[in-house]
């Protein structure tokens, strides 16, 4: 793809996304990402995934032992679902953003909400692309689904370039089963259910890292009914 072709669809994606997550996605998600009983079946499960998703992230971060002198991103915060416990947890400081400053609103109510120390962290609106800074690690869960491959491949590259030791990020994988479907966005029930979803090619995420100085430490699969999550820790080489 040429690079006014990629630029053109990747600023397309990002209306689109942006859009979603300010109005019927919020909504969604925002109950997905709680402990609200308005859910259907699909999306309780995918509420048991990604909690299985955070819930790994958080037992490999307290496993290091970096935690209360490291910095986080947490790149596309959604409600907050790591932001919240790693502060709980203790975190030195935690930078955590979204697309949708809906999102982030949310998260940071939470927080406040849940009385956790606010001068330790830091809630606000962005892309992935303009985010910038230097921290200990970055993470960057389930947020992927919106990027085809190469941009996705970029966004790790950028990721990479802000991060000091440590990068976590989670995408659904491609697999051959996946490829059968129309699209990954036909496992969520509803007319107006999603914006367009993407399977990514781990080698790409992989060798991506690895042309910036990092390198695969550990990697799990996580997956309940609808939904499917590759896990990946890399560390600076």
């Amino acid at each position: 793809m040429a690079p006014d072709q990629l630029l053109e669809q990747k600023q397309a994606e990002k209306k689109e996304v942006k859009g979603y997550f300010e109005t019927t996605g919020f909504d969604r998600w925002n109950r997905i990402y709680s402990d609200s009983d308005d859910v259907n079946k699909v999306q309780r499960n995918i509420r048991i995934g990604h909690q299985k998703t955070v819930d790994e992230v958080l037992a490999w971060i307290k496993e290091s032992g970096e935690l209360s002198q490291a910095s986080f991103c947490d790149a596309g915060c959604g409600v907050g679902s790591l932001s919240l416990p790693l502060a709980a947890m203790g975190a030195g400081s935690i930078s955590a953003s979204d697309i949708s400053e809906a999102m982030a609103q949310e998260a940071e109510r939470r927080a406040g909400e849940a009385g956790l120390d606010m001068a330790k962290l830091n809630f606000f609106a962005s892309d992935l692309e303009s985010l910038s800074g230097s921290f200990h690690t970055v993470c960057c869960l389930d947020v992927f689904i919106h990027y085809p491959q190469q941009p996705a491949e970029e966004m790790v590259k950028h990721l990479c370039g802000l991060t000091e030791e440590r990068l976590i990020v989670s995408f659904a994988p491609y697999t051959p089963l996946l490829a059968l479907l129309k699209g990954i966005g036909q496992l969520f029930p509803g007319p107006s259910k999603t914006t367009r979803a993407y399977t990514l090619k781990e080698d790409g995420i992989v060798k991506a890292a690895e042309a910036c100085g990092f390198k695969l430490v550990r990697r799990s699969l996580n997956k309940a009914p609808f939904y499917f999550s590759r896990l990946i820790e890399f560390r600076k080489a």
